[in-house]
């Protein structure tokens, strides 16, 4: 099968939006992606899957932490941001001492416990360090394009 046969059957999982960052010798990197999990409760471990064709795989290979902000319905300019299309004015808050961004629904610091290479990318397994949340709707990603949830109403007979 061909790569965009490949790409258009995963577009076909719905997915959140998260922003991955990490802070390497004074500057904070990032990207956006949709390849992230959680993989234990206990100890509390998420993984996130970066392509080896990024900037950001050396700056967290180097730093070993990173944090994952799960994005909120009004954020998709975070996600734009961060997927090479600078448009925004991004406000970072800390967490752990790590950057995080203001305003995602989730924010989750992690310090890296193990890297596993997996054909093109790399799998990122953190040990969950602080984490902070909110009440809002996610940002979603859909068949290539961005999606909000929407409430289903049952018709009463």
């Amino acid at each position: 099968m061909d790569d965009r046969l490949f790409r258009n059957a995963m577009g076909k999982f719905a997915t959140g939006v998260t922003v991955l960052l990490t802070h390497h010798e004074g500057e904070t990197h990032g990207m956006t992606a949709n390849g992230f999990m959680s993989v234990s409760l206990n100890p509390k471990l998420v993984l996130i899957s970066v392509g080896h064709n990024t900037k950001f795989i050396n700056k967290v290979s180097q730093s070993k932490k990173y944090t994952v902000n799960i994005l909120a319905e009004d954020q998709e300019h975070y996600s734009r941001h961060f997927a090479g299309q600078p448009n925004a004015v991004v406000e970072f808050e800390a967490l752990a001492e790590q950057p995080v961004l203001k305003g995602a629904i989730a924010q989750i610091a992690c310090e890296v416990v193990s890297e596993h290479i997996e054909g093109d990318h790399t799998l990122f397994v953190g040990k969950v360090v602080d984490l902070r949340f909110e009440d809002k709707d996610p940002l979603l990603f859909f068949g290539g394009k961005y999606r909000q949830l929407a409430e289903l109403k049952s018709v009463e007979a």
